[in-house]
Parts: C-alpha cells; sequence; structure tokens
C-alpha cells in the first residue's frame, strides 16, 4: 500500500512553541488547517461553514468545553482534500475558531479553517515526519 504524502509548514508560536499547517481543500478553496493529534475531533471554523452550507437550527447544538458551554454546528462537507486524498461526505463539527485566527494574525501567520485531529489521522492511519515536514496518509 502506498502511502498519500502532504507536505507540512511548521510555525513557530513565539514563547508557547510551535504548531503544523497542511494545506486542505473544502468547497474548491485552498485553505490551512492545524495537525492537531491531541485533538479527538477534526472541527471547522463556524463562519467559514455558514458561508458553505446553509444550516438550520436543528442541526446546531451546544457543547460543553473545559471553560464553557459553546453553541456547534454540525454538517456535511461533500469532500475535503488532503493531497491527494479525498474524503467525501465529511461530517463535521463546527466551532468559532476566532481566537486561534487572532493570535495567529498577531505573531504574523496565516489564518486556519480547521483543526484536523485524531479522527481523520487515526482513520487514515497517519504518519508525521517532523524532520522531512510530511505528514503521510493511508487510503485503506
Amino acid at each position: 500500500m502506498r502511502a498519500i504524502t502532504v507536505p507540512l509548514k511548521l510555525i513557530d508560536l513565539q514563547d508557547d512553541g510551535f504548531h503544523l499547517l497542511v494545506e486542505i481543500v473544502v468547497f474548491g478553496e485552498k485553505l490551512l488547517a492545524v495537525v492537531d493529534t491531541g485533538a479527538s475531533r477534526s472541527v471547522f471554523d463556524k463562519a467559514f461553514i455558514k458561508q458553505h452550507i446553509d444550516i438550520t437550527e436543528t442541526e446546531q447544538s451546544h457543547a460543553i468545553t473545559l471553560f464553557s458551554t459553546t453553541s456547534i454546528l454540525q454538517a456535511t462537507i461533500p469532500e475535503v482534500k488532503l493531497g491527494r486524498l479525498r474524503i467525501k461526505d465529511y461530517y463535521a463539527i463546527a466551532l468559532e475558531l476566532d481566537g486561534v485566527n487572532e493570535t495567529y494574525e498577531s505573531l504574523g501567520h496565516p489564518p486556519i479553517v480547521a483543526i484536523l485531529g485524531s479522527d481523520i489521522f487515526l482513520k487514515y492511519q497517519a504518519i508525521i515526519n517532523f524532520k522531512k515536514l510530511k505528514l503521510y496518509l493511508y487510503n485503506v
């Protein structure tokens, strides 16, 4: 089985460590997402999802985070591309990612539209090579 290789970009968060970014294609747009193996589930930016999918009130629910209760959206994205990997009908959770993007902007980094989590990495048996800055995915 041959791996799908996706380049990664390492960004410096100054005194707060580093993040890995990966280019994704959603709704025909090339965008950036954070690679977060500590996230149990991938999430997309709520405002971005609302721009592309007509969400009804019944598709909204609430999630309790460590700090507060927040409104989340649930939607199906027709296709998410990571390199040559095409994920069809991805059931997405959407949260407000404004805080992340404000921090990125203050540090001179580009905005993100998603945080990719372990649901995708487990399903596609992801391997991250930090030395080569590559994400390897297996479409099993």
